[in-house]
């Protein structure tokens, strides 16, 4: 589980940085160019961990890739048209609970202590990432906006634990190229530039780098381990986000999020010792 727990943490880094880059430049622009530092990293670790290029692979890859991408175009959907205090914790919650399912439904099963550990892990997702102060008034359209993004990202982990074991970082290269023409498709559509404004793209590649970092930990934690186990813990991210947010801007954390991080660090123990 030490690679799970490194994804989570690595993973909330990069949405650190990817949330410095689009206060900075253009939300198109900050996705296509970190997708872009991502393709970088990872053709350059292939050589380290290689693996067996097939068209499943690739093909397992591309889906997910293209399951991520709509989960976020879907989850910026969401946040354009109701309160992140609602769709934040219902995305999140979704993008663990859709994995969860479907590992039980692929027979997995894990014990007891390891099970509460994801049930105390759903509860400090929905709790870290509630917006303070949010009313939390519920809408139909942004909900199902939520549920929908939730799923996509949930999607996205699925389909990955389902390419070859065999494949190394192959089905991640399919993910990337998937995803990158998926914002371009959704750029031109939209008659969005793609151009990244000046000062803002050594934090973007930096987000981009870490993230595609956090999905090599993935893949490798999820071809040794559980779905439902592995997943809870990589969605633990949101704790690394706030505390970086914390300590380096200055932020401060509702009560609830800070139980939130404690409930975090509870689940990561349970499912250790399990």
């Amino acid at each position: 589980m030490a690679l799970a727990t490194a994804c989570a943490v690595i993973f909330g880094t990069a949405d650190f940085f990817g949330g410095l880059a689009t206060r900075r430049s253009r939300v198109l622009a900050v996705v296509a160019c970190s997708q872009l530092g991502g393709m970088v990293l990872v053709l350059a670790l292939m050589p380290f961990l290689p693996g067996v290029a097939s068209t499943e692979a690739l093909l397992w890859g591309m889906a997910s890739g293209v399951a991520g991408g709509l989960g976020i175009v879907l989850f910026y959907r969401g946040l354009a048209t109701g309160k992140m205090s609602v769709v934040a914790p219902i995305t999140a919650t979704t993008a663990m609970a859709v994995p969860v399912m479907a590992g039980l439904v692929l027979g997995e099963r894990p014990s007891l202590l390891a099970m509460g550990g994801v049930a105390l892990g759903l509860v400090a997702v929905m709790m870290v990432s509630r917006e303070p102060g949010g009313s939390g008034a519920l809408t139909l359209g942004p909900v199902l906006n939520a549920l929908a993004s939730g799923a996509g990202f949930g999607g996205f982990f699925i389909l990955l634990k389902l390419a070859p074991a065999d494949a190394g970082l192959w089905p991640l290269v399919g993910a990337r190229v998937a995803s990158i023409a998926l914002v371009a498709i959704l750029a031109v559509a939209t008659r969005r530039s793609m151009r990244p404004t000046p000062g803002s793209l050594r934090v973007t590649i930096a987000a981009g780098v870490l993230d595609m970092t956090a999905n090599v930990l993935f893949l490798l934690a999820a071809q040794r381990g559980m779905l439902i186990l592995v997943t809870v813990l990589v969605s633990l991210y949101p704790a690394s986000t706030l505390l970086l947010a914390r300590y380096v801007l200055g932020e401060r954390l509702s009560s609830m999020q800070i139980a939130g991080v404690g409930c975090a660090l509870g689940a990561i123990a349970l499912i250790a010792a399990s």
